[in-house]
């Protein structure tokens, strides 16, 4: 009796399955239903903690407990595998992002180009901090290529991460932003603003990798997870949302 009482107190201590993951800001608004369908043919339960790249590397490192880490690059996990804490020698690319300039609709740039930037009518521009999110280290790429960034940079609005940059573009605080492509689809900003695709060849590609951790207690469901996100039915979801197959 006694022991199938304890049995019954360890049972749900025991088979707790919840995977952490680790994940750039871009992947905020595309993850939630991808991950709903892979709790729903796994039963695995995924809690997610979305920040910038550099910040999710460094907690790693000091020994935050995610089992996956998805980056916005392939720099971050790097350092994260060159620390030893990585299950592989080398990220795994799990989708390309796309750079763009993204506004509200009831700004005065009703249409959108590289021209925009050149508008002595602009007059804050907002972006991800270069240290810390791979989409900011891009949009820097890109000012300095189309050699825009001089002019720009007075009017830089820096934010911690590519979702901060959205905020700051939809709340008003920056006339545009160069964000995502995954924020700039997502049902909230395309629904109230619109945007353009900068030119691909003004920034390196953005390759976006992940790891599984080594120091993870759920390493098989985390690569399962991984499977899962580079699987044909969700490489077609990540492409209506924002991101390309790495390929």
């Amino acid at each position: 009796m006694y022991k199938l009482l304890a049995l019954l107190l360890f049972f749900p201590a025991a088979f707790a399955q919840n995977l952490r993951v680790a994940a750039a800001a871009d992947l905020q608004p595309v993850l939630p239903p991808i991950l709903d369908e892979f709790e729903a043919q796994t039963h695995l339960h995924v809690d997610v903690s979305y920040q910038s790249s550099a910040t999710l590397a460094t907690q790693i490192e000091n020994g935050a407990p995610f089992d996956l880490f998805l980056a916005a690059d392939l720099s971050f996990p790097q350092h994260v595998i060159d620390a030893g804490l990585g299950e592989t020698t080398q990220p795994v690319p799990y989708a390309r992002g796309t750079l763009v300039l993204w506004t509200r609709n009831d700004s005065p740039f009703r249409s959108l180009s590289v021209d925009t930037l050149r508008s002595p009518d602009l007059k804050t521009v907002a972006m991800a901090n270069p240290q810390h999110a791979p989409y900011g280290r891009a949009a820097e790429a890109s000012l300095h290529h189309l050699g825009l960034y001089d002019q720009i940079r007075p009017r830089l609005v820096i934010a911690e991460n590519i979702a901060q940059t959205a905020q700051y573009v939809e709340s008003g605080n920056a006339q545009v932003g160069l964000i995502s492509l995954t924020s700039a689809v997502s049902q909230q900003l395309r629904s109230i603003g619109h945007y353009f695709i900068m030119p691909r060849d003004s920034y390196p590609p953005i390759l976006q990798g992940a790891v599984v951790l080594k120091h993870s207690s759920h390493k098989n469901d985390a690569q399962r997870l991984l499977n899962f996100l580079l699987s044909s039915q969700v490489e077609k979801e990540l492409l209506q949302r924002g991101l390309e197959p790495p390929r």
